[in-house]
């Protein structure tokens, strides 16, 4: 497709074959073009963003779809420029009908992604696999359809007044790139906290459609037949006609999909600055579930377990002083308060609609034993890392790190060797952090890496696990894997400045329900047996998990 240079001879007509008719002056035709193609380079980057966005929360790891979904479409868009130098003759048509397609599939992209997600993705098999193939395809149509627009746009500004290609360029060029900082600037601060994925990607394709169709039937009329208007404006209203039904469904589009993924018993579902939170059960005797963004991260069958397995191992010895760097469903806490000589709890989580629905809703604050209600606990909402760093030194006889799965890319600096450094600091003499590290039996080099990091931040490792039988949501970074129905287990490392800390339990009232410290230590030994030696620490500038 790509043709060797011919220069055309001196005199060559374009092969447009005369200057455009236009209803306005040209240098307001030129305008006119400059302001479409500003729109349509802030509506493609809105898709986009759109993509990887939704992509990271419903399959995860946003390192991998943010360069899949970039590579692919940045690829597409090379392919879409050579095709539309077969189009350049009827620019005008070609144009209205690009914009009309890419309105379409980036306007339903997020629709169809989270739809493929929560309705096939527990198919198993081939099926599992059906959000990655079609983030693929979408990326791939997108880009197809945006790297067709420069070429084409570039013929209608020439057609209004000849000028030199480099200047053209320019020009065209300062608009994309301007219309694509307006985009990038509009979908985090005002597109997604206000109207969310799917209702944003809709709007953004209405806006697409209108600018396109405006700027052909609206300029460049007199480049299309009778029928071709006819045609084209029939298939701009059909595109908006569907865009419009869909926002119109679009509530209960997300319901619908939201029962298919969690269940029938959704009491709660909210988006918060920071994520998607979903709280269902709690009522006909179904247990509490607390979900982030897809992820089981308190509540379930097993929710007690993991608890106790987190904390009580770390409150041997002294504990007046507690941190908790995340957990704020209170569940933590609630563990930490069974046990005598607890001064002050510290809570320090980032996302401030979780702390509130620990607090308000019944079923969670009862499940929390209602701690937040308790004098000696604490909240502070902030980044546990940019916390950690304005901490005072040495105060704090126990650190429970109940943080999100060290393989999500956003929680990588929560588990790197300077995190680890920083908590350090503010440990009292004697004093313990416990770590959940992730699956033990799933993703080993993931949990061994974490305790080579502990240990490289100067601090006596044992690690240990316990096994649940909660399956069907992935604790883990990739949404994808949640039908996976092996059972699962829960890793942690509990570590102390300098020598190694022994594992144990001590007593609390009421008895622990699930662990016990024979059980402790058989289950010790069988993590042990699992250990790959000679593992790096993971960094943030070289981050490992």
């Amino acid at each position: 497709m790509i043709e060797p240079h011919a220069p055309a001879p001196p005199g060559t007509p374009p092969p447009w074959g005369g200057p455009a008719r236009l209803p306005v002056r040209p240098g307001t035709g030129r305008f006119l073009v400059l302001a479409g193609v500003f729109v349509c380079a802030a509506c493609g980057l809105v898709y986009e963003l759109e993509l990887v966005a939704l992509a990271s929360y419903l399959i995860g790891d946003s390192v991998t779809q943010a360069s899949v979904v970039l590579s692919v479409m940045v690829f597409a868009m090379g392919i879409g420029s050579l095709a539309a130098k077969r189009l350049r003759r009827h620019a005008a048509a070609a144009f209205g009908v690009v914009e009309a397609a890419l309105a379409l599939v980036g306007g339903c992209s997020a629709m169809a992604l989270y739809a493929v997600f929560a309705w096939t993705g527990g198919w198993g098999g081939m099926w599992a696999d059906g959000p990655r193939c079609l983030l693929v395809a979408f990326s791939l149509a997108i880009g197809l359809l945006i790297g067709a627009e420069i070429p084409l746009l570039m013929e209608l500004i020439q057609r209004i007044r000849r000028q030199d290609a480099g200047g053209a360029v320019a020009d065209l060029f300062a608009a994309d790139y301007v219309g694509a900082l307006a985009g990038g600037l509009a979908f985090p601060f005002l597109l997604l906290p206000f109207l969310g994925q799917l209702t944003g990607a809709l709007l953004t394709g209405a806006v697409n459609v209108v600018a396109g169709g405006a700027l052909v039937l609206g300029l460049f009329r007199r480049d299309l037949t009778r029928r071709g208007r006819w045609v084209l404006l029939v298939a701009n209203l059909a595109v908006l006609g569907v865009l419009a039904a869909a926002a119109v469904l679009v509530g209960d589009f997300e319901r619908a999909a939201r029962h298919q993924v969690y269940g029938d018993d959704v009491r709660v579902a909210v988006q918060t600055d920071v994520q998607e939170v979903v709280l269902t059960g709690g009522s006909h005797g179904r247990p509490v579930s607390l979900f982030l963004d897809g992820r089981l991260r308190g509540g379930g069958q097993d929710e007690q377990r993991y608890h106790e397995a987190l904390v009580h191992p770390a409150m041997r010895g002294r504990h007046a002083r507690v941190l908790i760097l995340g957990g704020g469903d209170g569940l933590a806490a609630r563990e930490v308060l069974r046990h005598p000589g607890v001064r002050s709890v510290d809570i320090v989580e980032r996302d401030a609609g979780v702390v509130r629905l620990a607090r308000t809703d019944p079923a969670l604050s009862a499940l929390n034993g209602h701690v937040y209600g308790d004098p000696r606990v604490h909240v502070t909402t902030a980044d546990a890392f940019c916390w950690l760093r304005r901490a005072p030194a040495e105060g704090y006889d126990v650190v429970v790190s109940d943080l999100p799965d060290p393989g999500i890319t956003a929680s990588t600096k929560l588990y790197s060797l300077e995190f680890y450094g920083l908590t350090r600091r503010v440990l009292a003499d004697g004093g313990r952090l416990v770590v959940h590290a992730g699956q033990v039996t799933s993703r080993p080099r993931v949990f061994w890496t974490v305790d080579a990091t502990v240990h490289a931040a100067g601090l006596g490792t044992a690690p240990y696990r316990v096994t649940g039988r909660d399956v069907g949501f992935a604790a883990g970074p990739d949404l994808s894997a949640s039908t996976s129905r092996a059972p699962r287990d829960w890793g942690f490392v509990l570590a102390r400045d300098g020598a190694r800390p022994a594992l144990g339990v001590d007593r609390v009232d009421p008895p622990l329900r699930t662990l016990t410290g024979a059980g402790l230590a058989a289950d010790a030994r069988a993590v042990r047996r699992t250990r790959i030696p000679g593992l790096p620490a993971s960094t943030l500038v070289h981050p490992r998990y």
